[in-house]
């Protein structure tokens, strides 16, 4: 996994949760900002499995986190995963909504919900 990486205005952190891997964004995505995430996604879709990114903590993202965005969701279909955002809020939801992205993503309320989804009825042993 890739290690937390962190800036003054935007981090990354990366942990695994019931065998999917949650990359958990915080501050402001831009041009400046984008490099630490596209890390983390690359080195997320080549391990393969279940891909959340959680945009809970996410205040501001421009055109080019979005481009990150889309890129690893077409790098994830290729590698035969999925790429799943989690609590659109705010700017952060209504850039989504204006550019159409919110349709593009399966999106949920929280990892919890997520990991609900996931398909299939949850183990009962």
């Amino acid at each position: 996994m890739v290690p937390e990486a962190d800036s003054e205005r935007f981090t990354v952190a990366v942990r695994t949760v019931d065998g999917a891997v949650v990359v958990e964004l915080a501050g402001e995505l831009d041009h400046d900002t984008a490099p630490p995430l596209r890390d983390a996604l690359d080195a997320a879709v080549t391990s393969g499995g279940r891909l959340l990114v959680d945009l809970t903590d996410l205040d501001f993202c421009d055109s080019t986190g979005l481009n990150v965005l889309l890129h690893s969701r077409l790098n994830a279909q290729e590698a035969g995963a999925g790429l799943e955002l989690i609590g659109l809020r705010g700017p952060v939801a209504r850039m989504f909504r204006i550019t159409g992205a919110d349709g593009v993503f399966p999106v949920h309320a929280d990892v919890a919900e997520a990991l609900g989804e996931a398909g299939g009825p949850p183990d009962t042993a």
